[in-house]
């Protein structure tokens, strides 16, 4: 009965360790602190050293936490990823992920050297514990702290975090073999690296496409979608991991394929990652904070913490300006990148690496890596907010978004019903606005279910319910959020090249001779592109109108507020695509056959 009590103890703690860490994230988003260094300090106020007294020591059972949640952390990023936007930043991230984390651990590992009197085979094996960033530390500050980037520069960072933790990985293991076997060659390394990316890349695409394959084709109990594909991240996880392939890649590419394709279930399926990766992160962080103890890490404080300087000021953002340098990216993006080269949880499950196989010298990698994460969570994460204004690289917040309510429909996976309540200044309601892929089709309006023509005209306090595929429903949002106020724009603009936003088609028509329907008549080119385009508009946005083709110039208050016009005779005079723009886009038409994207 004694050890049943025990494992009655346990549960408790554990479950009341759990609950503290959820709760203090309340206190910690209202005082903009970062949440991963909460949960951190939750573990360790629990340990040996601290009040709580508990004694935790089992780094297997740490390691095999951190494995599945960083595999559902990286299958929840993939899923969330639309391919679309990320074909622009690919090969930037890309090299962020891969010579960048190979940049910043070669420059770190001199410095660890010499402070913490390492051999070198060591001290790169520090840097590379150190050397990537971490997906959920970057984006959970960012949206904590209200933040909306320019858009390539959060699209870069968001493939890039997801990226590296593979090669980050892959770099630690063989520097831990290294040590561990005492030799190696540059050969064996490289043809390691190539088996394990393309092991990984396909065993990523392939589960991927079952998983879809799956969802679609076996008539699963309601409710079940959900935890099957949680299970199916870690079945392709698992599988990758056994045959030596990058497991982390794996599931990364297999969320990307799932998030991309029409599936039952999908706003469950997210739902439910969305609470599972919380949770994952949660346990992962209180676990590894009850492993480090503070006694230990006095005698390693003030190397650690000069490792962690170098590596925030120097080593990052000489990587990020060299990889970056072939990119058009401004200085100021660049500095906001290098600063926001956040470290987290990922940092301390590679350092667990060499206290799991017995590495001398293994709870030194072990507390470096803490010390790095700490700093790196206080300077960088509660300055991320005031670096992304100063530098110019966050955009004005719009106000929050419309509670939007998602309902799959059985029996086919192109189409869901999306619906909002209507607002006195949104878009719909002023201009009676909707793309031309959404229907609406039914209103709710005091507690009584009418057609869109028995509720005509709309009336604010309704609620609207439309028709959207699933992939397109989130662009929906800016039709039914309060319209900020716009600049208009010189009402002369209306020239050869350029016009304003608020001509209308008819307009338009009379000048350039363009054919226009007669309801699109009284269109202006801002109601246009909001109801063409399958995204909110952003500036070389393009639409065609009859011959010739409109481009937004110029934003103002979310909407297309200057247009450009390009003329049948600037496309005849079009250069011819480049043999690297070719080369690019027949690569990204064999990823989107692979992928079937």
């Amino acid at each position: 009965m004694a050890s049943l009590d025990q494992v009655s103890i346990a549960i408790l703690l554990g479950a009341v360790l759990v609950m503290a860490g959820i709760l203090s994230s309340l206190l910690a988003l209202r005082f903009g602190a970062p949440l991963l260094l909460v949960f951190l300090l939750i573990g360790m106020l629990a340990g040996d050293s601290g009040p709580g007294r508990l004694r935790f020591d089992d780094v297997r059972t740490t390691y095999l936490v951190g494995s599945v949640a960083l595999a559902l952390i990286l299958f929840d990023g993939g899923l969330r990823t639309r391919f679309q936007s990320i074909r622009a930043v690919l090969a930037p991230s890309m090299a962020l992920a891969t010579i960048g984390v190979l940049l910043t651990a070669l420059i770190t590992a001199p410095v660890a050297k010499y402070v913490l009197d390492l051999n070198w085979t060591e001290a790169l094996l520090i840097g590379a514990v150190v050397a990537s960033t971490d997906a959920a530390a970057v984006f959970l500050l960012v949206h904590a702290q209200g933040l909306r980037l320019r858009p390539r520069v959060g699209a870069t960072l968001e493939v890039e975090s997801g990226t590296n933790d593979p090669f980050a990985v892959f770099l630690t293991l063989m520097l831990v073999e290294l040590i561990s076997a005492g030799q190696s060659s540059a050969f064996h390394v490289a043809m390691e690296f190539l088996r394990e990316a393309v092991l990984g890349a396909i065993i990523g695409v392939v589960g991927g496409r079952l998983v879809v394959l799956a969802l679609n084709r076996v008539a699963l109990p309601q409710g079940l979608h959900a935890p099957f594909v949680t299970t199916a991240a870690l079945v392709i996880f698992g599988a990758a991991q056994i045959a030596h392939a990058s497991g982390f890649l794996a599931v990364y590419l297999a969320g990307i394929i799932v998030g991309n394709r029409p599936t039952r279930a999908h706003n469950s399926v997210v739902t439910f990652l969305d609470a599972a990766t919380w949770l994952a992160q949660i346990v992962m962080f209180v676990l590894l904070g009850l492993l480090v103890s503070p006694l230990r890490l006095s005698s390693s404080m003030v190397p650690a913490v000069i490792v962690a300087l170098v590596l925030m000021l120097v080593a990052r953002p000489v990587a990020v300006f060299l990889c970056l340098a072939p990119f058009r990216f401004s200085w100021r993006e660049k500095v906001f990148m290098a600063w926001t080269g956040l470290r987290g949880a990922v940092a301390i499950f590679l350092a667990s690496i060499p206290m799991l196989v017995g590495l001398s010298k293994a709870y030194l990698y072990f507390d470096v890596a803490f010390v790095v994460v700490i700093i790196s969570l206080l300077l960088q994460g509660w300055t991320l907010a005031a670096a992304a204004r100063r530098l110019h690289v966050a955009l004005p917040r719009t106000d929050r978004g419309p509670r939007r309510v998602e309902l799959d429909l059985p029996g086919q996976l192109e189409l869901q019903l999306v619906g909002y309540p209507v607002r006195p200044k949104s878009l719909y309601f002023r201009r009676g606005l909707v793309p031309s892929w959404s229907k609406p089709t039914l209103v709710i309006r005091d507690q009584r279910i009418l057609s869109p023509a028995e509720a005509d005209p709309i009336a604010p306090g309704d609620y609207i319910y439309l028709l959207a595929p699933p992939e397109k429903a989130e662009a929906l949002d800016r039709f039914f959020v309060d319209m900020p106020p716009s600049s208009a724009p010189d009402p002369h603009l209306l020239g050869d090249f350029v016009v304003s936003g608020e001509h209308t088609l008819g307009e338009l028509a009379e000048i350039y001779g363009v054919a226009v329907g007669e309801e699109q008549a009284k269109l202006t080119l801002a109601d246009y592109f909001d109801v063409h385009l399958d995204h909110a508009p952003k500036e070389g946005a393009t639409l065609e109108l009859d011959s010739i083709v409109l481009v937004a110039r110029s934003i103002s208050g979310g909407r297309v507020n200057v247009v450009g016009l390009r003329l049948p005779e600037e496309e005849e005079a079009k250069t011819p695509p480049t043999r690297m723009a070719a080369f690019r886009r027949k690569l990204s038409e064999l990823w989107s056959q692979v992928a079937g994207i």
